[in-house]
C-alpha cells in the first residue's frame, strides 16, 4: 500500500510517499480502506515535534526521542471496511465508516487497522468521504471538551480560534446547546464564523477579548492564548475554561485553579469514543453540523498539504484524499 511516511522530525519535506505492506486485521480489528484523512495541527506538531512550553519531554516519550515512533501520521479516517477479524461483530466488509485514531495515528495510508471497540462508527449517509472526515478531529475534540460543562440555553460561550478545525465545530456545537456564541478569529474569517452560528465575532488582530470587560459562562481556548491567569476574570462564577491547547504549567495547575476558583478548568486530552462520533453523525445527518473544508490535497501532494497547515491559517480542515470511495 502507499503511505505518507516520515522517518525523522522536521519540515514538510521529511514526509515521503512509500510502498509498505498492507496490514492484516487482528481478531478484534477492522481493516479500513482509507478514502480520506486530514492533515491537522496535531500532525504539524508531531512531524516537527513542536509542542507547547514544558511538553518537550512528554512529546519525546510519546513521539520518539531521535526518530518518530509512529511513522505514518493522520489522526482520522473515512473509508470502507475491507476485512474484519474473527471476533468482530460490529462491522462487516463494505461498511462506510469514520474513525478517530488519536495518538495511534496511521490515517495517511491506503489501509489502516482499527479496534472494533475504538472511536469508529458509520459515516454520515448524506456526506461524501471528504466531508465526513472533516467532522472527526475537530468535532470529537470540541464535543469532548464541551461535554464536561453544564452549558444551558441562554448561556454565553466564547470560542478562541473559532475558524480552525476544533473552533468551527465548537461554534456549531455550542449553538446546538442553545448558547449565545462569541467567536474570536481574524477579520477575514468573520463571515464564516457568523454563518456557523456565532452571534458575535471579535477580530483578534484589532481587539483582545480578555481586556474588553465582558465575561462568559464558558471560554474554549483552541489556540493557547488564554491561560487561566489571563482568562479567569472573564469567566462567570461557576463557569468553565476549556484549554484545548495549553502548556505544561496550564495542564498541571488546571485542577488546582478549578478548586480554588470554583470554576471548571480543564486541559489536556479528551476521550475519543464511538458514542461521541455517532452523536456528531446524527447532527450531520439532521443538517445541524456542517463540515468546514479549507483545501483538499491528493496523497501524492502530502508535502504541500503540510506546508499549508504549517502557515497556521487554515479554516476548518485540510483534507487529504487517499483513494476514491
Amino acid at each position: 500500500m502507499k503511505a505518507a511516511v516520515y522517518r525523522r522530525f522536521g519540515a514538510p519535506e521529511v514526509v515521503l510517499i512509500e510502498e509498505l505492506p498492507k496490514p492484516a486485521p487482528g481478531p478484534d480489528e477492522v481493516l479500513v480502506r482509507v478514502c480520506a484523512s486530514t492533515v491537522s495541527a496535531a500532525d504539524h506538531r508531531s512531524r516537527g515535534r513542536t509542542v507547547p512550553a514544558g511538553l518537550g519531554l512528554l512529546a519525546a516519550l510519546s513521539l520518539g526521542v531521535f526518530r518518530p515512533r509512529k511513522r505514518i501520521l493522520g489522526m482520522d479516517v473515512a473509508g470502507v471496511v475491507e476485512a474484519v477479524g474473527a471476533n468482530v461483530t460490529l462491522f462487516a466488509p463494505g461498511d462506510e465508516v469514520i474513525a478517530m485514531l488519536g495518538s495511534a495515528f496511521g490515517g495517511h495510508a491506503e489501509y489502516v487497522c482499527i479496534p472494533q471497540g475504538g472511536a469508529i462508527t458509520a459515516k454520515p449517509r448524506n456526506m461524501c468521504f471528504e466531508e465526513a472526515v472533516a467532522l472527526v478531529f475537530g468535532g470529537i475534540t470540541a464535543h469532548g471538551f464541551l461535554s464536561q460543562t453544564a452549558i444551558r440555553p441562554g448561556d454565553t460561550v466564547l470560542v478562541n480560534g473559532a475558524s480552525g478545525a476544533v473552533g468551527t465545530a465548537a461554534v456549531q456545537l455550542a449553538r446546538e446547546l442553545g448558547a449565545h456564541v462569541t467567536g474570536v478569529c481574524s477579520g477575514a474569517n468573520r463571515d464564516l464564523v457568523t454563518a456557523l452560528g456565532a452571534d458575535r465575532v471579535i477580530d483578534y488582530t484589532t481587539e483582545d477579548f480578555l481586556t474588553e470587560g465582558r465575561s462568559y459562562d464558558a471560554i474554549m481556548d483552541c489556540v493557547g492564548t488564554a491561560p487561566f491567569e489571563r482568562a479567569a476574570a472573564c469567566i462567570n462564577p461557576g463557569g468553565a475554561l476549556l484549554l484545548v491547547i495549553s502548556d505544561l504549567k496550564g495542564i498541571l495547575l488546571a485542577s488546582r485553579h478549578g478548586k480554588r476558583s470554583g470554576k471548571l478548568v480543564t486541559a489536556g486530552n479528551v476521550a475519543y469514543t464511538a458514542e461521541a462520533l455517532a452523536f456528531l453523525v446524527g447532527l450531520a445527518e439532521a443538517g445541524r453540523l456542517q463540515a468546514v473544508i479549507d483545501r483538499t490535497y491528493d496523497l501524492a501532494d502530502i508535502v504541500e498539504a503540510h506546508r499549508f497547515v504549517d502557515t497556521g491559517r487554515k479554516k476548518g480542515s485540510v483534507v487529504l484524499r487517499i483513494a476514491n470511495g
